[in-house]
């Protein structure tokens, strides 16, 4: 199976995507049979979206990679498990051929949560990049040497619905420890992330270099959205304008701006129903 790397180093013109997928609440195989409509470069497998229980997203992308044929990148996030349980995983997902993984801190649990519920957060994500990192050498994260080392291609985050200012030096600390990609938050303004990096550039006297897969939200009227959605869409969206054409208008402007690379996220509706069929059809308008 490529890297998210390799596989944008073999065509550095072409217009790669990676698109997200929820793994299922509950363990029947029919329950990944949506994946299958998904003809993409990569499929990302979130962790836990909803804060819900689900197949566990390593388990997943294997079973996409197995039953599908698809590359795959699984999301683990440092919420959930201690520092040991977390290399464990790891240590399994390099056994299974698991090479591309996202490092993500996890939604926070609210105070009405945590009553029958406990955050770990024993890594902090950068700790964990940086972890990671030191696997792909040899060495777990107490020093001693692994048996074998990972091969681990890195991914992180960015979010620029977040502070700007406080989002550039996350990115950096993201970079110096080792990321070796960002997946940007799903974004229906791209001159946003051209100011983003202009700022990085001119902050830290160079440009930020690492691959960014530019995150599309497919809107449909009434689902459920990632990050902020300026009111302009909204109401193209009540006034008929399909979520699908607004994708489409999105991924241009990212591809005009320089940007080739795009982490797609299908539509999500109340009881997290996500269409799949739909995110291929924007797809398959750039093919």
């Amino acid at each position: 199976m490529l890297t998210v790397i390799e596989r944008r180093a073999r065509d550095e013109r072409a217009v790669l995507f990676m698109c997200d997928f929820s793994p299922p609440m509950g363990s029947s195989l029919g329950l990944f049979e949506s994946s299958r409509c998904l003809d993409v470069d990569f499929v990302s497998v979130s962790y836990n979206p909803g804060k819900s229980v689900r197949v566990n997203s390593v388990l997943s992308a294997y079973w996409i990679k197995e039953k599908i044929g698809s590359d795959v990148i699984f999301t683990i996030a440092t919420r959930d498990m201690n520092k040991l349980a977390i290399q464990s995983l790891l240590l399994g997902a390099d056994l299974l051929g698991l090479n591309n993984v996202v490092v993500v801190n996890g939604d926070p649990f609210k105070d009405s949560e945590l009553y029958n519920i406990n955050s770990v957060n024993d890594f902090k994500p950068t700790e964990l990049i940086s972890s990671i990192k030191a696997m792909n050498t040899g060495l777990d994260f107490r020093g001693k040497n692994l048996l074998s080392p990972t091969k681990f291609c890195v991914g992180a985050t960015i979010d620029l619905a977040r502070d700007i200012e406080g989002e550039m030096f996350l990115t950096r600390k993201k970079v110096q420890q080792g990321a070796d990609f960002f997946i940007l938050q799903s974004l229906f303004e791209p001159e946003h992330l051209t100011d983003f990096l202009e700022h990085y550039h001119c902050k830290f006297g160079e440009p930020l270099n690492t691959l960014v897969f530019c995150g599309v939200q497919v809107m449909v009227k009434d689902s459920i959205s990632f990050g902020n959605v300026p009111d302009w869409v909204k109401d193209d969206l009540y006034k008929g304008r399909t979520g699908e054409d607004l994708a489409m208008e999105t991924i241009q402007k990212f591809i005009e701006s320089g940007q080739r690379s795009i982490f797609l996220l299908p539509s999500i509706t109340d009881g997290g129903k996500r269409d799949y069929k739909l995110a291929q059809r924007v797809i398959d308008k750039f093919r």
